[in-house]
């Protein structure tokens, strides 16, 4: 039965006569001229010759169908009128022949092309428009950022290629471990380096009763701190601290370098010092301290005063007292304070130089031909005369006048006042904040969490009391935050202290118990330390 179904499957696959002549009906004219198929020969259709006088290569032998042209343009676009129709007679669609391509409406192409061009015109006046607006935009930013440049060079004199200064620089006081406080900008902390390092060869070669020169110590004080020591730096700290030192300009000084003559003049740098009765004056190690020390007081003092300006210029102003003052103002930009402007130093006596034509003249009138002293009056009159007038320069505009934020219109102004108020007294009050009152207020905002971490320790024990070093040593390893054993007792106390209907202690011989009250609620505990910490805050 197998064997049966499998060959009437052969044979029904098998090509008969009948499909033999469709297939013949519906090969192309290039085939059909060809030889024809025998029963025996390949299935393959026989490719036509190409031209022998042209150079591009026969077509491919797989071809569904290939018109000619004439025939295309007949059964595509006939040439005779449609019959006309008429409006109550149904029209019957034919379906095109085989072989035959359906037409494509002219018309309609017309009208897609029209529509296609008026887009493209529409998209390309777009585009000149934003071309335009681009441009416009381009054109002030670049005028903004030279007007930006311009005044970041001007106001910055000591970066004479207006480079920004580095961040470690610009944000050095944020910086600083421990808690804030009263820290000098980079800069300042700079010259305060450098003044020590001065100090300390200045009371060397003073101690040795040795003539201290500013070549001598520039050396030194350079191979100490590996950083530029120019006149200008000792002309700031002349500024910050006068009575240090007393400038002279000397000669006949021995240099012992082949670069400088004996006779030139060299900037003399001598210690102001007390003199002491039947000694010459030493800079001690105990001075040096000294000097040191109200350098670094002066440094702030001119700190203070940027500071005082920066609190007078707030709404509301705030005044802060100098002995009461802990840390600067949280808005304040330490290390945004302008540098020290450099003291005038004592300068070579000026030798008489002639520079002009005129001085000239008058010097070697008597010494010169007549043809040479007419020649020297042109030329001094030449230089006489005034330069052309340069362009005017323009006038800035004046700047408007401050006007409220967007994000405020609408509110009242005596609740922005009373919210600048309290604002103001709040940074008041941590400006003149002593460090003791601030490692109160840090042990105070983690309270909340410590109480919640001992009561924990208290229900997993399952006992009434527990002594101090087991209870601190069982929070050290539950709380968050990295805390020494003896720092967990310190928070402990001060819970006691702050909550004693809550947590007690009990000292019994040497050691310290803790009894807690469970039934208390942790959530009133935790609103009450938050409520402390509040208060204590303000």
């Amino acid at each position: 039965m197998a064997q049966r179904r499998v060959t009437e499957f052969f044979v029904r696959r098998r090509p008969g006569p009948a499909a033999r002549r469709a297939k013949s009906a519906c090969r192309t004219p290039s085939s059909a001229a060809g030889p024809a198929l025998t029963p025996g020969s390949s299935r393959k259709r026989a490719r036509p010759p190409a031209a022998p006088g042209s150079s591009r290569p026969g077509p491919p032998a797989r071809r569904r169908l290939r018109l000619q042209d004439g025939d295309r343009a007949e059964d595509c676009c006939p040439t005779s009128p449609p019959a006309p129709i008429s409006p109550g007679k149904k029209v019957k669609r034919t379906a095109p022949s085989e072989g035959q391509l359906p037409c494509l409406a002219a018309p309609k192409d017309k009208a897609l092309s029209k529509d296609t061009i008026s887009e493209l015109q529409s998209c390309l006046q777009r585009a000149r428009v934003l071309g335009a607006q681009a441009q416009a935009l381009r054109a002030s930013a670049q005028k903004d950022a030279k007007e930006t440049s311009t005044s970041e060079a001007e106001g910055s004199a000591e970066q004479p290629c207006g480079e920004k200064a580095p961040a470690y620089q610009r944000f050095h006081a944020l910086a600083q471990p421990g808690p804030p406080g009263l820290v000098l900008p980079y800069k300042y902390q700079v010259l305060a380096e450098m003044f020590r390092s001065m100090d300390t060869i200045v009371g060397m070669l003073h101690n040795r009763s040795e003539t201290v020169t500013f070549a001598k110590v520039k050396q030194a004080v350079q191979d100490m701190m590996h950083r530029r020591f120019e006149e200008r730096n000792v002309g700031q700290i002349k500024t910050v601290y006068p009575e240090s030192y007393r400038f002279r300009q000397e000669r006949n000084i021995p240099t012992f370098k082949d670069g400088m003559k004996r006779s030139d003049y060299q900037l003399t740098i001598e210690p102001v010092l007390d003199s002491e009765a039947g000694s010459a004056p030493q800079l001690t190690a105990s001075r040096l301290l000294q000097r040191r020390q109200l350098f670094s007081r002066n440094l702030v003092e001119r700190v203070k005063e940027h500071h005082r300006a920066f609190l007078a210029s707030l709404s509301p102003p705030l005044a802060v007292p100098e002995d009461q003052l802990t840390r600067w103002h949280p808005r304040f930009n330490v290390d945004g304070v302008p540098d020290i402007e450099p003291a005038e130093l004592p300068q070579p006596p000026n030798t008489e130089r002639l520079t002009t034509a005129q001085e000239v003249l008058a010097r070697a009138r008597s010494l010169m031909s007549p043809r040479m002293e007419k020649a020297l009056s042109d030329m001094a009159l030449r230089s006489a005369e005034p330069s052309s007038p340069g362009p005017p320069s323009p006038v800035l505009p004046a700047t408007p006048p401050a006007t409220p934020p967007s994000a405020l219109k609408g509110v009242s102004q005596a609740l922005l006042e009373r919210i600048r108020a309290k604002e103001a007294q709040k940074q008041l009050a941590q400006m003149t904040r002593s460090p003791e009152q601030e490692l109160r207020l840090q042990r105070l905002e983690r309270l909340p969490e410590l109480a919640r971490v001992l009561r924990g320790v208290f229900v997993s024990e399952r006992k009434p009391a527990l002594t101090m070093d087991v209870a601190c040593a069982r929070m050290v390893g539950s709380c968050r935050a990295a805390l020494s054993p003896g720092e967990m007792e310190q928070h402990v106390l001060l819970l006691a202290e702050l909550l004693p209907d809550w947590l007690s202690l009990h000292r019994i011989r040497t050691d310290t118990y803790i009894k807690l009250d469970k039934a208390t609620d942790l959530t009133s505990i935790a609103a009450r330390l938050a409520h402390q910490a509040r208060a204590e805050g303000l």
